[in-house]
């Protein structure tokens, strides 16, 4: 991993990955990239790391890709390996969450949309500006199950930037804070997550995605049989075993 570009600190299952490069307002460019796919597979391999925290240095969280790059390699169609998706080239259960502590825009906007909560500061900014370079943004295909279609629509068209507020209001943003407390409350949240069962944070995760391709039906069948390993498991009797014994929970995580 390109430990100058991207940052990966892990403390007690939480990992805190920072895309650090402040003086270009984090943009994509190859070496974040590559910092990139190997912090998450990092995260996605390593057992011990339960939740990820992700987040810019400075002022940005990201300003999407690196223009000045894009026009040097004349780059037509991006590659799917291009950038990390996790719904693609990745995949992972474990939950992710965006402390946006400025501008997320394109690319950013992708990173934090494929997180699974958002925190931002007050004075974040959200905005798909890929119209605006006649470029596209075909990852934004699920934004209409997260936000209003008409919502993702005037996003789309316009490329005009929305804040933290209104993104809030819309429901892509789980939570509005001041800019100074973006990591403390993402770290809260982390950390709640990670003293829960993880077989069943994980199904959980699972089981909401799932939803969003399937009806109504065949969603409770999906989510019975995502479910079964978890109530199987050892944690699922350690659970009501350490409420009788009234003392914290001992996860294994089977």
């Amino acid at each position: 991993m390109s430990e100058d570009s991207v940052l990966y600190v892990q403390h007690d299952g939480v990992v805190e990955m920072t895309i650090n490069r402040p003086e270009a307002r984090n943009a994509l460019n190859q070496a974040v990239r590559d910092g990139l796919f190997a912090g998450f597979r990092e995260f996605i391999i390593d057992d011990s790391a339960q939740v990820l925290i992700l987040t810019g240095a400075g002022e940005a969280f990201c300003a999407g890709a690196d223009l000045k790059e894009m026009a040097d390699t004349a780059m037509a169609l991006p590659p799917q390996d291009w950038l990390p998706h996790l719904g693609r080239n990745l995949h992972t259960d474990k939950p992710i969450i965006a402390a946006v502590n400025g501008v997320a825009y394109a690319g950013g906007f992708f990173l934090a949309q494929q997180c699974d909560l958002v925190v931002a500061a007050e004075t974040a900014k959200f905005a798909i500006t890929e119209a605006r370079w006649s470029r596209g943004a075909p990852w934004a295909a699920p934004l209409p199950w997260i936000i209003p279609p008409r919502m993702a629509m005037e996003m789309l068209l316009t490329a005009e930037p929305i804040t933290a507020e209104r993104a809030h209001q819309v429901g892509f943003v789980n939570r509005v804070v001041a800019p100074s407390e973006v990591m403390n409350e993402a770290r809260t949240i982390a950390v709640q997550i990670a003293a829960n069962a993880p077989m069943s944070v994980r199904a959980a995760k699972a089981m909401v995605y799932a939803a969003a391709e399937r009806g109504w039906s065949d969603a409770l069948d999906e989510g019975y049989r995502i479910y079964e390993p978890v109530y199987l498991s050892e944690d699922a009797q350690e659970g009501p075993r350490a409420f009788k014994e009234k003392r914290p929970p001992e996860w294994k995580g089977r």
